[in-house]
């Protein structure tokens, strides 16, 4: 029989003289908890320093946490938690000869003073953090090791992303009041930054400038809703804001050696609908001026052809990126976003469309309740990442039922989250889209009118602002290009040349 010292580390058993160094305590301080224990027993005002944080599960102690758990609902109820109010709720323990009665009492006179109880507060979280973070490590670790054949590296990846944002949410003690000067001081920064900004705007500039003039550009960690029905041009509004967006980032280096934007931004595009070389087939043909389906065909002149390689040249080099994964839920996409920020940077975030999403895998809802929580999570995303977020939304048929084919916020389809959870919803009209479908025969007294309506409404886009937060709702006016599936600004009236 070989010898203790001869046998593997991994193997050898722990002897009475030899601990085993490779058995450790999860990180506790159980003194800490006794003293803040004792300090809320004493003068339940402690409990008001540490209640917005502090919970009775960030307790390494089982008795602990039964004791922090009866004594907050005793002073929510408005009633007095001390040793002996407390003592008839918590049973009989055994504590190694002590009674409970006793060991409160102790408690109480071991008490530290009110002053320091927050400080023992977050001694006591963050240590419960450091103790949720050896879990998932070993729900890494474990699974890695039994992974089922149909879980992927990449899912288990997303899933211990998952686990770290919610730690990390749960271990966030900033909130609460604020001075109001605090707030003051961040509307004026946010105002001189709007004054030194190319077009005077407190967010992020579009690149159209009367969409600008009423929004005040994109505002961070704002829910854009654009919504409107298939032909409309949805995606190409959103590629055309992407693409401005991105092309026009500036940044400039602070002392840490991270950068901060200082115009434009970079951009993350979730493309769940087309492909990335769809996507970008779409705004070569925006940005080249030449129809996508020449691309697709190859019809294109000489000159098309070097408009073409100067647009993909120009967007070799701007910040956008292209997730073209299908089939993503809410927390996966939150996931990647997070990823993309944390890596590169993120400005702007672009999803298309919102329909395509999916919720909890693990929730049997209807698809109402699922599109509530995938808006909900949006909005929760664009406050975190503190940027705004854009998501594409399609409307609901009965637009079509009337004369008037201008939607309204009671068009958003499957929910009504869509409308309450949006800081802004714009839509995409066209009215032009409907007069080429319902064309009258030729010579008729319909015809002539339908032609006159053909020439008002050609080339013409309107975005309807149904909802914004911090702003007006109204309508304004693009240019459309349906060929090359681009928005421009549309020539004031009065700077056109005299019509004959």
């Amino acid at each position: 029989m070989p010898a203790i010292d001869n046998l593997p580390a991994r193997t050898r058993f722990a002897t009475a003289t030899e601990p085993d160094p490779t058995f450790r305590l999860a990180p506790h301080n159980v003194e800490a908890e006794q003293a803040l224990l004792g300090a809320i027993l004493v003068n339940n005002d402690a409990f008001d320093r540490i209640s917005d944080f502090l919970k009775a599960e960030h307790f390494s102690e089982e008795l602990h946490r039964r004791i922090f758990d009866v004594a907050a609902q005793l002073i929510r109820a408005g009633k007095l938690a001390s040793p002996i109010t407390l003592k008839t709720f918590l049973g009989e323990h055994d504590l190694g000869g002590v009674t409970v009665p006793q060991y409160l009492a102790r408690l109480a006179a071991e008490a530290t003073t009110i002053i320091n109880a927050e400080d023992y507060g977050r001694t006591i979280h963050d240590l419960a953090l450091r103790r949720d973070l050896i879990l998932i490590g070993e729900d890494i670790v474990n699974a890695a090791y039994d992974a089922p054949v149909g879980n992927s590296p990449r899912e288990q990846i997303e899933e211990a992303e998952r686990k770290l944002y919610s730690v990390a949410e749960t271990g966030r003690y900033e909130g609460g009041f604020q001075r109001f000067s605090e707030a003051l001081t961040i509307a004026v920064d946010m105002a001189a930054k709007a004054y030194e900004r190319d077009g005077k705007l407190s967010g992020i500039a579009t690149g159209f400038k009367d969409l600008d003039a009423k929004m005040g550009g994109l505002q961070a960690s704002d829910l854009v809703i654009v919504a409107g029905r298939p032909g409309m041009g949805k995606t190409a509004l959103a590629t055309n804001i992407a693409f401005n967006v991105a092309r026009n980032y500036q940044f400039r280096s602070k002392p840490d050696g991270t950068a901060e934007t200082v115009n434009g931004g970079v951009v993350g595009f979730f493309s769940l609908e087309m492909s990335a070389e769809q996507l970008a087939t779409r705004i070569i043909a925006e940005q080249a001026a030449v129809a996508s389906y020449k691309i697709r065909r190859g019809d294109i002149s000489e000159p098309e052809f070097h408009r073409i390689v100067e647009a993909a040249r120009e967007m070799q080099t701007i910040p956008f990126y292209i997730d073209q994964s299908g089939g993503l839920s809410i927390a996966q996409l939150a996931a990647r976003a997070r990823r993309l920020k944390r890596q590169r940077g993120l400005d702007v975030l672009v999803i298309d469309y919102l329909q395509l999403l999916g919720g909890s895998k693990t929730r049997s809802d209807s698809r109402v309740q699922e599109v509530t929580e995938i808006t909900t999570g949006l909005k929760a995303l664009a406050k975190d990442l503190n940027v705004p977020v854009i998501a594409l939304s399609q409307l609901s048929r009965q637009v079509e039922n009337r004369d008037d084919k201008r939607p309204q916020l009671s068009d958003l389809r499957e929910s009504g989250s869509i409308e309450q959870d949006a800081d802004v919803v714009l839509f995409v009209f066209r009215e032009e889209y409907y007069l080429n479908n319902r064309q009258p025969r030729e010579g008729s007294e319909e015809f002539i009118a339908w032609q006159a309506d053909m020439e008002r409404a050609h080339g013409k886009a309107e975005i309807i602002i149904g909802k914004q937060r911090h702003g007006p709702t109204g309508t304004i006016e693009l240019a459309f290009e349906a060929e090359m599936t681009r928005f421009a600004n549309l020539a004031p009236e009065e700077s056109l040349p005299e019509r004959y």
